[in-house]
């Protein structure tokens, strides 16, 4: 066949493929209405998880699953709109790790609204100015986001999701060489995962707080000597030149997000459940509490401590378990935990990001 055939057939392919999509839509249309009857959220994680693991597994080739993961993801996206338009606030602005991250979990068609901290996140959803907010809580080179986790403590809003963001910086700066540099912008948890980078080229330069990474490559752009630690898609934006990239420590480097809401999802079949706890201030009292967890074989990834706040020296203990609260086994743990705790609030049961 010629190019122009073969080009005959994917243009026969892509109507098929548009007609199919559209029937697709118009059924996410009727679901969009019976969910309006049930006062149900279009934003289902279990149930897209799911839907994605499946059309990977039957997935022949040669696209790989990387691909059919984007090109659904807006598939999703687009079709979730149409049951009915969902809103993000993310901690911006844009081209933030925390915007990327949100784009990954919410596709294309959601509508965002960057805010200028992360209380301002839970703000906006906690007053349902926004459906969701996403925000980072750790890192897997620099550890917690302290603020985040801060904010549990003062909120009743529920996690309904994560999403794990490989993160690659750069240094950005209209500079064009590293000599010229005097200063860099960045937030220092994104400065402490490109620590060793800095001492090997830039061990004397100044490093000045700036919250988040795209308001860094903003100054960045609008003074000489002057660079950021921030992602590629800021280069773009504040037209900056990307005088070194992947400077990050760990090419393994990955940041976890939050997505926060007012609703519950239901189990998944491969669940993580945060916790929010106050052991007894006294000896043993921790161990007591965590015991729990062993004795009903439940795995803990993730535990933190932050001062209450209120008292010196009392603390609140921030665990990740895997499972779903409505499981037996860590419904039963949790019990226990109950038992022995001076108080235990679920912060969420949601699907365990892969």
């Amino acid at each position: 066949m010629t190019i122009q055939d073969i080009r005959s057939k994917i243009d026969s392919i892509d109507e098929q493929v548009l007609k199919l999509l559209n029937q697709r839509a118009r059924l996410a249309l009727e679901i969009g209405h019976l969910k309006a009857v049930d006062g149900r959220v279009p934003f289902v994680p279990a149930r897209e998880i799911q839907l994605l693991e499946r059309l990977q597994s039957l997935n022949k080739g040669p696209l790989p699953p990387t691909a059919v993961r984007a090109v659904y993801r807006e598939i999703i996206s687009a079709c979730r709109n149409l049951e009915r338009p969902i809103s993000i606030a993310y901690w911006g602005p844009p081209a933030t790790q925390t915007h990327l991250a949100a784009i990954q979990q919410f596709g294309e068609s959601a509508d965002y609204e960057p805010v200028r901290t992360i209380a301002d996140v839970f703000n906006a959803v906690e007053t349902s100015r926004q459906d969701f907010g996403v925000v980072p809580v750790e890192n897997s080179t620099a550890g917690s986001v302290q603020d985040t986790l801060d904010h549990f403590s003062d909120t009743s809003l529920t996690i309904c999701a994560e999403v794990l963001l490989p993160v690659h910086f750069a240094l950005l700066t209209t500079e064009e060489s590293l000599a010229e540099i005097k200063r860099i912008y960045s937030i220092p948890i994104a400065v402490e995962q490109c620590r060793g980078w800095l001492a090997d080229h830039l061990p004397n330069v100044e490093i000045i707080d700036a919250a988040p990474t795209s308001r860094a490559a903003q100054l960045a752009s609008e003074e000489p000597n002057a660079a950021a630690i921030a992602g590629r898609l800021a280069a773009e934006i504040y037209q900056l030149n990307i005088l070194y990239d992947r400077i990050e420590d760990s090419a393994h480097n990955t940041t976890r997000f939050l997505v926060i809401g007012h609703h519950s999802p239901d189990p998944s079949g491969r669940d993580k459940t945060s916790i929010m706890f106050a052991a007894p201030h006294r000896p043993g009292g921790l161990n007591a509490v965590l015991n729990c967890l062993q004795a009903h074989n439940i795995n803990l990834t993730m535990i933190n401590s932050r001062p209450t706040r209120r008292m010196p020296w009392e603390y609140l203990f921030y665990v990740d378990v895997q499972g779903h609260s409505q499981d037996p086994g860590l419904k039963e743990a949790l019990d226990a935990m109950r038992s022995r705790c001076d108080f235990l609030r679920i912060l969420g049961s949601y699907p365990e990001s892969a």
